[in-house]
């Protein structure tokens, strides 16, 4: 990293409705990474979902390798790859990989899976995939150790004297991070093997005030296992847009965040419908989602960091189309040169 600070970027699910093109999509979440990169944003997080129609990306690797391509400075990582999915020993050598490909730039995501009907598919058990994800880690650190050759056996993978081709770019390796949701095991995993946290439940209702609570769990988890759990590797993901007045904010994103809180969160996931007249404003009031003027988002940024009781390492936005084309790109335009700053 080459500036002091907080860190800035994206968490790329992507969201794109249902019916439009998915080709053009694709193309839009390539052409906001570049615009991100000219704009000095540090980092983008890329989903991986096969189910559901609207996070679209079923490869992060591929698309980190035609974004590192396309762009100079900002680093990308994979948000998440869902380890229960992949063989380990396959997803350790695909990272480094990427991380020589791109000189560095190349981050891992982890976490057991998000979509139900994902792991339906595969014929993985839901109560089988957080010790799942648990033991692929285990086994990925121990491969981009490079230390001895990993011998292991589970009942879903096998690994025999195995050594990574190559060892990484990164010395003594690329950043990982495991995303945490509404429960601490998410954390609890990312303290027992010492990586980064990608704190998804930050941007959820009631999820900001956890974050502490959750993050002393983890250095206590760590403390068991003789590791550490880095600060400068938390990243808290919320909902933002920006605009010059908070009225125009909240008027160009109103529509569009209802319309996703409904026809995604509530019918394509299944769940309960929203019990609030304005999830927008509650959010807004709860601190969970930043809407308004560079001034306003950055006091919002600043209660956020408060409930860390210490802070973090970056701040990622959801990536959303709640407003319009133009209208977004504006957004972290305005972000970058008013709000970044003050960081």
């Amino acid at each position: 990293m080459a500036h002091r600070g907080l860190r800035f970027g994206i968490f790329l699910a992507p969201f794109h409705r249902v019916g439009d093109n998915p080709t053009l999509a694709l193309g839009r979440d390539m052409e906001l990474i570049q615009w991100l990169d000219h704009l000095g944003y540090d980092e983008a997080w890329i989903g991986e979902h096969h189910s559901a129609g609207w996070e679209i990306i079923a490869s992060p690797e591929i698309f980190m390798g035609a974004a590192f391509e396309r762009t100079r400075h900002i680093r990308l990582g994979s948000g998440v790859t869902s380890l229960p999915y992949h063989h380990p020993f396959l997803v350790a050598q695909r990272f480094v990989q990427l991380d020589h490909m791109s000189r560095g730039r190349a981050m891992l995501g982890c976490g057991p899976g998000a979509l139900v009907s994902d792991a339906y598919m595969m014929g993985i058990k839901a109560e089988d995939q957080r010790r799942m994800m648990d033991e692929s880690l285990g086994a990925i650190m121990q491969l981009l150790a490079c230390e001895e050759p990993v011998t292991m056996k589970t009942d879903w993978f096998e690994l025999k004297e195995a050594r990574l081709h190559l060892a990484p770019y990164t010395y003594p390796r690329f950043d990982i991070a495991v995303a945490s949701a509404t429960t601490p095991s998410g954390v609890l995993t990312a303290g027992k093997h010492g990586v980064g946290l990608l704190s998804l439940g930050a941007g959820l209702p009631g999820g900001n005030a956890k974050l502490a609570e959750h993050w002393r769990m983890g250095e206590r988890e760590a403390e068991k296992h003789g590791k550490t759990i880095p600060r400068d590797g938390w990243r808290l993901v919320v909902n933002m847009h920006c605009a010059e007045e908070d009225e125009r904010a909240f008027r160009e994103v109103k529509h569009g965040e209802r319309r996703e809180t409904l026809s995604y969160f509530s019918e394509t996931l299944g769940r309960p419908p929203m019990r609030s007249e304005d999830p927008l404003g509650d959010g807004l009031k709860a601190g969970t989602t930043l809407v308004g003027s560079p001034d306003t988002i950055a006091r919002g940024i600043e209660r956020l960091l408060e409930y860390t009781e210490g802070g973090a390492g970056a701040v990622l936005f959801r990536a959303h189309e709640w407003a319009n084309r133009e209208d977004t790109l504006r957004s972290y335009e305005l972000f970058a040169r008013w709000v970044m700053p003050r960081f």
